[in-house]
């Protein structure tokens, strides 16, 4: 094969309701979305959704490195652009993936084909604090299949014990729980919050204090009395070894989006089993594109609940036909998901076409 055509789309697509984070109140997703087209006339996607705090990466400086990274590739087969991507992987992951997964789409990785048909268990999200919201909406996922529900939290110890304990006791028993605090505790507060903590019902605690502190890290771990996952902390390789080293966490996630690539994430989900630790895969900020592709990757490697749900929060679709979830459970098409080119032109801000 070789690459024939670019295209680069900034895409905004709003979301249903805030999504609250510790760092912060996301009310839309900035999406750039590659479509890139070989000399065959197959079709390979790929995408960055970019959010302060998830990376270091800027909206701009995405833009301008996807952009250029498309001029560069047209005209190139697979093994020269995977070359050519090689080094932009290692300093700017998320906006390598975005061409990376769409070369990898073009040359026919297997991951895709293999997982076709499939199934990738999802957690569900709640968002409700008290009363009958929260009954309703345990209740609501419950009967579609969920077993496993996420609660952010690193707001303030007292108020998220509160919830947490309001959470368990409507869920009595019938889910897990993951609890996200998104780096929003210091040291102290980290350690008080896991200290504090009825561990019943817990699965893990995520990502507690800053990405850089690593000695909270570590504090945080010797406290604790339920499992704790890292997340924004990991970025590569050597992130997942000092993690292992350092034992400060049982769990690690891994994003797609991080990683650079389909052989990458399966590179980084490889090596976090290697060391004895248990690799989580999924991105609750992210759209269709990645979202599925994240889930061809964990029906192979993942054996829990996957995170890949970001494409279920924004009020619109941009596929001609929406991924479905069915009992709690996305249910991964037979072929490539394809964009509806009338919603993608009404969620397109700008595009470059080379």
């Amino acid at each position: 094969m070789r690459i024939e055509q670019v295209t680069v789309r900034h895409v905004a697509l709003p979301l249903s309701q805030p999504y609250r984070l510790a760092i912060g109140v996301v009310e839309r997703f900035d999406t750039l979305l590659v479509e890139m087209r070989d000399d065959t006339g197959r079709v390979g996607y790929g995408e960055a959704t970019v959010l302060p705090g998830y990376t270091e990466e800027t909206l701009a400086g995405a833009w301008q490195r996807i952009t250029d990274g498309a001029e560069r590739l047209v005209g190139l087969g697979a093994e020269p652009a995977r070359a050519m991507l090689a080094p932009l992987r290692r300093t700017a992951p998320f906006s390598a993936t975005a061409l990376a997964t769409a070369v990898e789409m073009l040359a026919g990785h297997p991951a895709l084909d293999a997982a076709a048909g499939g199934r990738m268990p999802l957690l569900a999200l709640l968002h409700a604090d008290a009363g009958e919201a929260l009954a309703a909406e345990v209740e609501g996922h419950l009967a579609e299949g969920y077993d496993t529900l996420k609660v952010k939290v690193g707001f303030d110890v007292g108020t998220d014990l509160a919830r947490v304990a309001r959470i368990r006791a409507a869920v009595a028993g019938r889910a897990r729980l993951r609890l996200d605090a998104n780096q929003g505790y210091d040291r102290e507060q980290a350690c008080r919050f896991v200290g504090e903590l009825d561990p019943d019902g817990i699965e893990l605690v995520e990502q507690t204090c800053a990405a850089g502190d690593w000695e909270a890290a570590v504090a945080v771990a010797r406290v604790a009395p339920v499992p704790l996952m890292l997340d924004e902390s990991i970025y590569g390789h050597a992130d997942i070894e000092r993690a292992a080293e350092l034992g400060c966490a049982g769990l690690i996630k891994f994003k797609l989006m991080k990683a650079g690539g389909l052989d990458a994430l399966e590179g980084a989900l490889q090596r976090i089993r290697e060391l004895g630790m248990t690799p989580v895969l999924g991105n609750g900020v992210a759209g269709e594109i990645g979202c599925w592709l994240e889930a061809c990757v964990g029906v192979r490697w993942i054996d829990n609940a996957g995170e890949m749900n970001g494409f279920l929060k924004p009020r619109f679709s941009l596929l001609r036909e929406p991924l479905q979830v069915e009992g709690g459970a996305l249910r991964l098409p037979a072929g490539p998901p394809v964009p509806d080119p009338d919603a993608l032109a009404a969620a397109t801000v700008a595009s470059h076409t080379v």
